[in-house]
This record gives C-alpha cells, sequence and structure tokens, in this order.
C-alpha cells in the first residue's frame, strides 16, 4: 500500500510590516514626513518654495542698503551685499534649521503614535530637507553675489563646506536638545526666543571680530557661531585671516548638545508624545 503524503507546507506569504527591515520602514517613514514638511511650508503659500530664496535675498539687501548709507565701505573688501551674505547666510542656517528641529515632535505629534514613525525619524526628516534647502540657497545666493563682484576667482570651497558643516552641526545640536526642552518645558521656547534676538549681533554677522575692543574678544569666541562666520569669510576674502577660528571648539559643542538631546528624547519619548 502506498501512501502519499499530502502537501502541509503554507504558500509564500508576503511579509508582513513587521517583517520589513527597520531601515527600509525608517526610509520611507522619513521620506513621507518629508514630503508632508515641504507642502506644509512650501505649498500653501503664493510663490512656495521661491520664498526660501527671496527672503533671504531680501534681508541682505536691506543690510547693505542700511549700512552703506552709514559707511563708505564694509569692514570686508567692497561689497556689501558680499559681506552681509556671509555672515547672514550661515547664521540663518543655524537659526532655521535649529528651530525647525527643535519643533519635530510638536510638528508630527500626530503621526508619532503609529509604530512605524519613530520620534528620530522627524528629527532627520526636518534636518534633512532643511538643511538641504539653505545649501541650494547659499549656493544661489552666493554665485549671483560672487559673479556680479568679480570674488570667484579666490573662492576656497573647503573652507566654506567646513564653515556651513559647523553650522549645520550646531543646528541639529542645538536642535534636538530644544526639541526635548520645548516640548518638556513649554517657557523655555520663549526664553530661547528671546535669547536669539542678541545672538544675530553677537555672531558677526554685521561686524568682524577683530573691530571688536580686547577686553571683550573673549566673551565674543566663546559663541560658536563666530566660529563659523569668522571662517566663511576667510574663504571669500583672501586678505583676511583670523586667528580666533577653531572649529574643533565648534564641533565638540555640537555633539555635546546633541548627545545630550538623545539622551533626554531617548528616556522620556513617550511621556513627551503623550503630553
Amino acid at each position: 500500500m502506498v501512501f502519499i503524503a499530502s502537501d502541509t507546507s503554507q504558500p509564500d506569504q508576503p511579509p508582513c510590516p513587521a517583517q520589513r527591515p527597520a531601515r527600509i520602514t525608517a526610509g520611507r517613514s522619513i521620506a513621507a514626513l518629508c514630503l508632508r514638511e515641504m507642502v506644509t511650508t512650501y505649498g500653501r503659500s503664493p510663490g512656495g518654495w521661491a520664498w526660501a530664496v527671496v527672503e533671504p535675498v531680501a534681508a541682505i539687501a536691506l543690510l547693505a542698503f542700511a549700512f552703506s548709507l552709514a559707511f563708505h565701505a564694509p569692514p570686508l573688501g567692497s561689497s556689501f551685499p558680499l559681506f552681509y551674505a556671509t555672515g547672514f547666510l550661515p547664521y540663518m542656517l543655524f537659526h532655521d534649521v535649529s528651530q525647525k528641529v527643535a519643533t519635530s515632535i510638536r510638528f508630527s505629534r500626530p503621526l508619532l503614535s503609529f509604530g512605524a514613525v519613530t520620534y528620530l525619524d522627524t528629527l532627520i526628516a526636518r534636518f534633512a530637507l532643511n538643511i538641504l534647502t539653505h545649501l541650494v540657497v547659499i549656493s544661489v545666493v552666493l554665485t549671483a553675489i560672487l559673479a556680479l563682484s568679480g570674488s570667484g576667482p579666490y573662492v576656497e570651497f573647503h573652507q566654506i563646506g567646513l564653515a556651513l558643516s559647523g553650522a549645520a552641526a550646531l543646528a541639529i545640536g542645538v536642535g534636538t536638545l530644544n526639541c526635548y526642552l520645548f516640548t518638556a518645558f513649554p517657557a523655555w521656547e520663549r526664553l530661547w526666543a528671546i535669547c536669539l534676538r542678541p545672538l544675530f549681533i553677537i555672531s558677526g554677522v554685521v561686524f568682524l571680530f577683530e573691530d571688536v575692543p580686547a577686553k571683550y574678544q573673549g566673551l565674543l569666541a566663546l559663541n560658536p557661531l563666530f566660529h563659523v562666520t569668522g571662517l566663511m569669510r576667510a574663504a571669500i576674502y583672501p586678505t583676511y585671516s583670523p586667528t580666533y577660528i577653531n572649529m574643533w571648539f565648534v564641533f565638540a559643542l555640537a555633539l555635546a548638545a546633541a548627545g545630550l538631546g538623545m539622551l533626554l528624547l531617548n528616556r522620556f519619548h513617550d511621556e513627551l508624545v503623550s503630553k
């Protein structure tokens, strides 16, 4: 007698979402969050993404016009727009990106109830989209100003890259720490806004480190953004060689802020999402 064994094996089933590789799920979540950010930020306003270029151009033009009325020449070179662009653009990269990262959990709180979206996804998505936007804007604006001023051959692109990397590192570091502080202590967001107001002045956007009295230079050197704007100008102006720049200090401070922020978020993210 011959027994025929029945095939009890189950047909191949597609993997359930929980079985998908974590990196694929995270990548899809980050991409979806970036698209949502683009639609929310640029899709609902007339002109859309063009405002990302128009706003810094208008601010630089206003600074250049205002100071040209009071001074015959900028502290470096002969172009007011170029001088203020080298300070304003990296400062705004730090300011805008850090603020976007700091409000990541609040902006995406409804989505964090889904298991596929994590607080880390929201941080990465907001940082990636906004840093890319600023890099494109900086490239467009600086290229146009350099072409008009004829300073292109003297540009040190590796120094520009290092300066912008320092601004980006500070943005993600401070933004990550503030992401916890803004959500856990809402009053800190208002206090931080007050702190940011003088930061524009003391970050070297409108003046040089060397123009400050010596007794105040030590205090200004504690501001990492002053090192960023100084390096940015050193990359553009061949005759400017500041000695106070210490990018190790910039990156160390950014790493410390990011590390502390991640520790706090990892410990308290459930409470923050449900708050």
